[in-house]
């Protein structure tokens, strides 16, 4: 059974950095890439960014480019999301989630992911 579950979220000052977690379970990194979204009450749910399985390579919003960074170990199964100088307008919830083949992720359409995790809140207080 394919799973992932994020950890890592919380309170943070603006300005501040938090690392999120994803931990995957079902099936081997090599195999996937895997996304982060976020999404706020009411509002549409947005990319972040994407780690291709092919090359390791990684894909950011434009909003998100030079501050966030993400990664994968893959002996741990697991990829992380590095945030840094939050904003305030960031508070979310992120989700982490993986696509088998095609190229949503890379292009960081939601709609076109596989598996979600259940996501995780951040909080960023001004």
């Amino acid at each position: 059974q394919v799973q992932l579950v994020e950890s890592g979220g919380g309170l943070v000052q603006s300005g501040g950095s938090l690392r999120l977690s994803c931990a995957v379970s079902g099936f081997t990194l090599d195999n996937y890439h895997i996304g982060w979204f976020r999404q706020a009450p009411g509002k549409e749910r947005e990319g972040v960014s994407c780690i291709r399985v092919s090359d390791g390579s990684t894909v950011y919003a434009d909003s998100m480019e030079g501050r966030f960074i993400v990664s994968r170990d893959n002996a741990k199964n697991t990829v992380y999301l590095q945030m840094n100088s939050l904003k305030p307008e960031e508070t979310d919830n992120y989700y982490c989630a993986a696509e088998v083949y095609g190229s949503s992720c890379v292009f960081l359409r939601h709609s076109g992911m596989d598996y979600w995790g259940k996501g995780n809140l951040v909080t960023v207080s001004s």
